[in-house]
């Protein structure tokens, strides 16, 4: 795998420990990552996780026991300082800058920029690294690792727009972990910049082999697909699990079985 050429996590706040970690070992972390969220589950972080985000749904039993302490990008400030954490795990994107910075005012903040793969495997080892998880951190990496060497890419670079908004239709583009997956699995992504808005007549006009619909952040649903196989007659139309192509922590483990499955699906009709 290709270097990440960029840095993939850092922590902020006051006090920060540095990299030698001495006398740092967290004890009430709050995560404001749903994804990042899963991964603390299957670090077996229990009860060292304090509080989460509404979007944290996994796992279920988290959701529905856990502190919730806002959107990822509308937080209760009061709550989460109320609660006291000794470490608040965040992403670049999913997060706001402005946030961020106003929380490293009181605690320290991870805050992880994860693009592609490689980018996800490095911040699951930096996170256990840092909570005290090295060995379950590192078990889980081998284990994503060795799904990923299964995967089948498509014996043709399909042309493809992965949406995940409507009105306006917004696609995830390059440099994106959603591209990383895309070109893992063997597909052309014709979206250009990050997340671009698109019109219909964009789309038709860059006449997709393919055109997949998230599950997340929008609900894309069935009645979806006719209205763009009005767009894209001659495209294939997809309603795909978000999670598997978004989630950049544990779930990756389970991607490469959903690839290869989709995939195959895609290469049948």
């Amino acid at each position: 795998m290709a270097e990440t050429g960029h840095k993939v996590s850092w922590i902020i706040g006051p006090d920060s420990p540095s990299d030698s970690m001495k006398n740092f070992s967290p004890s009430r972390i709050i995560c404001l990552v749903p994804s990042l969220t899963e991964l603390l589950w299957t670090l077996e972080l229990g009860n060292k996780v304090i509080g989460i985000t509404k979007f944290c749904i996994r796992p279920e039993h988290w959701f529905r026991a856990k502190t919730r302490i806002g959107g990822t990008k509308n937080l209760d400030f009061s709550n989460i300082i109320g609660l006291g954490p000794d470490l608040v795990i965040a992403n670049k994107e999913e997060n706001t800058k402005e946030q961020i910075e106003q929380l490293a005012e009181e605690v320290s903040v991870l805050v992880t920029d994860i693009l592609n793969l490689k980018d996800a495997l490095q911040a699951i080892l930096d996170i256990g690294r840092w909570v005290g998880h090295q060995i379950q951190a590192r078990e889980l990496v081998k284990k994503i690792e060795n799904n990923f060497f299964e995967i089948t890419p498509s014996l043709s670079p399909l042309k493809s727009i992965y949406l995940i908004w409507k009105s306006p239709y917004m696609a995830a583009g390059q440099n994106t972990f959603i591209n990383s997956m895309l070109t893992i699995c063997g597909l052309k992504n014709l979206a250009t910049g990050r997340y671009p808005e698109l019109t219909s007549t964009e789309i038709a006009n860059l006449n997709p082999d393919i055109i997949f619909l998230s599950s997340e952040p929008y609900p894309f649903a069935e009645k979806h697909i006719i209205e763009l196989q009005g767009l894209c007659p001659n495209a294939r139309i997809a309603l795909v699990d978000g999670e598997m192509f978004s989630w950049y922590g544990s779930r990756l483990v389970h991607a490469p079985a959903y690839f290869n499955e989709l995939i195959g699906q895609i290469e049948m009709e």
